[in-house]
């Protein structure tokens, strides 16, 4: 979604109209260009970024993480880039969640499943997950499952088949309603080495689903309250990461406050892209007279 920021910009440019632009960053640019050296293209992001950003009308970040590394990046002072989570709490996914799982696995009676949800690649490094798992397993039954697909499907089974833990290790690939795997899933696992706002751990929240995540740039820290309200563990360490799943499924699940997440819903976000735009949400005219009438 990044290149989309530039796209933007030149677009106003070009097009020479005063329609507000207003770009979003969604992840940690620097670590983006370092995970990529030897692309060209992410090479010259921070350039362009210095060069285009400064245009924009308004510039959001989804986590304060991600707003101090694009303000070194751009050098752009940071009260110039506000910090507007991502709307991730929808209705629906209260109504997508109680969707039955077709697989046995989600039965009652079975033993707890360990879930993991996003694209099989470097940047969420399952193979920490799994290795994590395989200590799990060696102290009690559990199951792991992982949602998603990716270039590292191979690896992540060899790795699997090394450690013994293949034939309780499920990789269905993406699936359209993982919020019912969540709802079913006994705890929620990110093994990410790096994010931007990683949302599945909000949604994983939301759906009263204990969670433990790497304390990665960037993200986590934020949405757990610098682990209040889940458990943290450094990036890599799957020993630390065993633990807090062990922590968890020995009924030692940390307490969410119910209002922690208010921030994190689409009424929230909506309004505070509104109040940066300076835009005002009038009644319409059929909603004036309906109150009228009332």
């Amino acid at each position: 979604m990044h290149y989309a920021n530039e796209v933007a910009l030149l677009a106003k440019f070009l097009a020479r109209v005063p329609t507000k632009v207003l770009i979003p960053e969604h992840n940690v640019l620097s670590t983006e260009v370092k995970q990529h050296e030897k692309s060209l293209a992410r090479k010259l992001i921070p350039f362009v970024v210095r060069t285009m950003y400064p245009f924009a009308d308004a510039i959001v970040a989804v986590s304060h993480g991600v707003a101090a590394d694009l303000a070194q990046i751009t050098g752009l002072p940071k009260e110039r880039i506000q910090v507007i989570y991502n709307p991730v709490i929808f209705p629906d996914l209260y109504e997508k969640a109680q969707e039955p799982v077709d697989h046995p696995w989600f039965q009652p009676g079975e033993p707890p499943v360990i879930l993991g949800v996003g694209r099989l690649e470097d940047q969420k490094d399952f193979p920490t997950l799994i290795r994590a798992f395989a200590q799990v397993k060696q102290v009690r039954s559990a199951r792991l499952v992982i949602l998603g697909w990716g270039p590292d499907r191979p690896q992540l089974e060899a790795l699997a088949q090394e450690l013994g833990v293949e034939q309780d290790l499920l990789l269905p690939g993406f699936v359209n309603n993982p919020f019912a795997y969540m709802a079913k899933s006994a705890v929620f696992a990110l093994s990410s080495a790096w994010e931007g706002l990683p949302t599945v751990l909000i949604e994983a929240m939301a759906l009263k689903i204990p969670v433990v995540s790497t304390d990665c740039k960037s993200g986590p820290a934020e949405i757990l309250a610098n682990g209040q309200y889940g458990s943290l563990v450094p990036v890599g360490d799957s020993r630390a990461m065993a633990t807090a799943i062990l922590e968890v499924l020995n009924g030692h699940p940390k307490v969410l406050a119910p209002e922690w997440l208010d921030q994190f819903t689409l009424q929230s976000s909506t309004q505070k892209y509104l109040d940066l735009l300076d835009i005002s949400c009038k009644p319409s005219h059929s909603e004036t007279m309906q109150n009228l009438t009332q």
